[in-house]
């Protein structure tokens, strides 16, 4: 196994397809599930961090080449960036591998004339590594932040007006490395016994921050390999939205609309607290994302959920829940650590076509709410435009409506995610 040839080739798919990188790294792993599980660490730690440091790499790149990042060609360019990448954050690679192991691919993927070229600026960058030189300015400054955050500069701004005091630990937060949380599925499994059985595999586990149903576990390989998995014992929830569901307050005989479900955490969750005493219909706009639903509901074991195609901005007649779940589309600011596209792919632009259809969704789906009834929206982002701008619209549009709750979790000053969400009660 070439480890730096599949990370490549993950790169390239990034960069010439437009392929969202969870899902190209996935697709790779996949590809070498039974190779060694330290190679298939190396691949991960090197795609993911490339994708983690774009513009910090291209910033160094820059320093040391006549020909501009964005100048060079798509393979030259991938080349660089995890040449670079290994020789200023990777302190078990010797530079001198990270330099080598690049002209190597180089020359096997049919650039060998431009393999000079290669070897001649990450030796540049290796031989510099310490003097590298930060840009100039404040450390809070937005072009010095963007540079070593590898955030966009017009991201930095905004995170920095929306949150003056709390923006570097944002950022900071970004980069932390994460445990997985997973939610237990209490109607099989106690949280003890669970943590028990995980942790008797060498795989730890500790109990969550926010809710009783949490663990958060790590030095694992694949998700689908930890015992219980395939028994349906647990889900892959982030806590933040675990709060989210315990906040509605879901009780037995309660009938649920979750009206943008893929790929079915809430909704799942949802059916473990009403106790198969009660109806969840699960709703999403993707056919493809059905299956994720179906598949997760299955493994769990529920017999109480409804799943349908449906576009949330339609409106359903003669339907009504005692809660509805719209955790809607949004920009996604609250998980850009863990999936970095995210932060390259958003503009402005799209987060105020966001706001527009978050309030089109909500204007709709309120009207499924019985009366005395409960609409929780939430969303996976930390803009205040989507999140309480949006709450404060919906309640001066909908004056049947009355805010009961509604919490902010912030990355890197809370041990989640970030993440937004409303309790809104129906009079």
């Amino acid at each position: 196994m070439d480890s730096r040839d599949i990370v490549l080739n993950i790169l390239m798919d990034i960069e010439t397809k437009n392929t969202f990188s969870n899902t190209a790294i996935a697709k790779a792993l996949s590809k070498v599930q039974f190779e060694d599980k330290q190679g298939r660490a190396f691949i991960t730690r090197l795609a993911e961090g490339v994708m983690e440091r774009i513009i910090t790499l291209d910033y160094v790149i820059n320093q040391f080449s006549k020909t501009k990042i964005n100048k060079c060609k798509p393979l030259i360019r991938c080349l660089l960036r995890m040449g670079t990448y290994q020789i200023l954050f990777m302190e078990g690679v010797p530079d001198s591998a990270a330099c080598n192991e690049s002209v190597k691919l180089a020359k096997k993927h049919g650039f060998g004339s431009l393999s000079g070229f290669v070897n001649g600026v990450l030796r540049n960058i290796a031989r510099n590594k310490d003097d590298i030189f930060e840009p100039s300015g404040d450390k809070n400054d937005v072009t010095y932040s963007s540079v070593k955050y590898s955030i966009p500069e017009w991201l930095c701004k905004k995170l920095k007006n929306d949150y003056p005091d709390k923006y570097i630990k944002i950022l900071e937060g970004c980069f932390w490395d994460r445990d997985t949380s997973i939610r237990v599925n209490t109607t099989k499994i106690s949280r003890d016994e669970l943590k028990k059985l995980i942790s008797d595999a060498g795989i730890n586990a500790e109990y969550g921050y926010y809710d009783d149903k949490a663990l958060l576990i790590r030095d694992y390989d694949f998700i689908k390999k930890i015992p219980g998995y395939k028994q349906g014992y647990f889900s892959v929830q982030d806590e933040s939205s675990m709060c989210a569901i315990r906040a509605a307050e879901i009780k037995p005989g309660h009938n649920v609309i979750d009206v943008c479900a893929a790929p079915g955490g809430k909704t799942t969750c949802v059916a473990e607290y009403l106790q198969n005493a009660g109806m969840i219909h699960s709703m999403d706009i993707s056919e493809d994302k059905l299956e994720l639903i179906e598949e997760n509901v299955n493994r769990l074991g529920f017999d109480n959920v409804e799943i349908s195609c449906h576009d949330a901005t339609v409106p359903i007649n003669g339907i009504e829940a005692d809660v509805v779940i719209a955790d809607l589309p949004c920009s996604g600011l609250g998980i850009i650590g863990r999936k970095n596209d995210i932060k390259y792919r958003l503009n402005e632009e799209q987060i105020n076509e966001l706001c527009v259809l978050q309030r089109s969704i909500l204007d709709v789906v309120s009207g499924y709410v019985v009366s005395g009834g409960t609409l929780l929206y939430s969303t996976c982002t930390i803009n205040p435009d989507e999140n309480q701008g949006n709450v404060k619209w919906f309640l001066e549009k909908h004056r049947e409506f009355k805010l009961k709750e509604d919490r902010l979790f912030l990355q890197g000053i809370d041990n989640c995610d970030g993440f937004y969400y409303a309790v809104m009660i129906k009079s």
